[in-house]
């Protein structure tokens, strides 16, 4: 089965374009070449080849197969007929649960479900933004809830440009209006599952790639603090040298825990080989301040 492509423009080729998506008859698709030249002056490279990654094959089912109302869907189509080939795309391709609901769609996942359903919906999302943007999209943009505001006072449960982070990460506070986003697809069972790396050679790889570039004993400090203790990084790059004399064993230092509203409420502990390379804790601490 063919499918959607990009590819950079070669060495010495004069093109307004450095990538170029290319569509399953190999032409030139414009819509996906204009999105990502313009999402690259807002987000990182790799972000943006994640997201056409995902696009690329809805734009193959959009082309062949979607239907509305007895007739294919065009990518500029109206907004009810691109929420139709994009609630298809959810159901056949990536095996999710759809209900409509007041005003928008509840999508459940399941056993089956892929893995980037929520990369693909921001993917569309800011796909249809940047047509809009760039004039290349007529209507209203088909992942938006165009009735969000009349329903919570347009106060969104997503950050601008950033998603919020479960509160399952331990990374910032919670907030209670996190369903309260703007978008006409929403993930309704969505659960953040922290996923454990079972490589027991990871930290010697990590170590062997920091030799091999030259970095500096700061950075291999706080990478052996992270494998050896378990803590965050927010937690290590917040410890002090009083954290290391509050405890009477030299390998242990107090730290701060999740919700302990930056309180010293355990303590981490580092090897005698982490020990002995970082003779002068002080000065690590003190790098360490300067970069949180």
């Amino acid at each position: 089965m063919g499918s959607y492509f990009h590819q950079y423009c070669p060495e010495g080729t004069v093109s307004k374009y450095r990538l170029i998506v290319f569509d399953d008859e190999k032409k030139p698709f414009i819509p996906l070449t204009e999105y990502y030249h313009h999402q690259i002056t807002r987000i990182g490279e790799s972000s943006v080849i994640a997201y056409l990654n995902a696009l690329e094959p809805f734009f193959y089912l959009l082309k062949h197969k979607s239907q509305y109302q007895g007739r294919l869907v065009l990518w500029n189509d109206e907004a009810a007929a691109v929420q139709v080939a994009v609630r298809d795309y959810l159901i056949l391709k990536m095996e999710c649960k759809v209900r409509g609901r007041d005003g928008y769609e509840g999508i459940y996942l399941t056993s089956k479900s892929s893995k980037t359903v929520n990369l693909f919906l921001a993917a569309a999302k800011g796909f249809y933004k940047s047509m809009i943007y760039l004039k290349l999209y007529a209507h209203h943009n088909p992942l938006v809830d165009i009735h969000f505001e009349d329903r919570f006072g347009g106060q969104p449960g997503v950050r601008v440009d950033r998603p919020k982070m479960p509160q399952a990460a331990g990374t910032e506070d919670p907030v209670s209006h996190r369903k309260q986003t703007d978008s006409y697809f929403k993930v309704i069972n969505d659960e953040w599952v922290p996923e454990i790396i079972g490589d027991w050679d990871l930290p010697y790889r990590i170590y062997n790639a920091g030799e091999a570039s030259n970095w500096s004993l700061r950075d291999e400090v706080i990478s052996r603090f992270l494998f050896e203790t378990g803590a965050r990084i927010s937690e290590i790059l917040d410890l002090t040298v009083g954290d290391y004399r509050k405890r009477s064993d030299i390998h242990e230092l107090a730290a701060m825990n999740k919700g302990s509203f930056k309180r010293r409420i355990k303590f981490v502990r580092i090897s005698p080989e982490t020990l002995t390379m970082n003779k002068n804790l002080e000065i690590f601490m003190k790098d360490c301040k300067k970069i949180t």
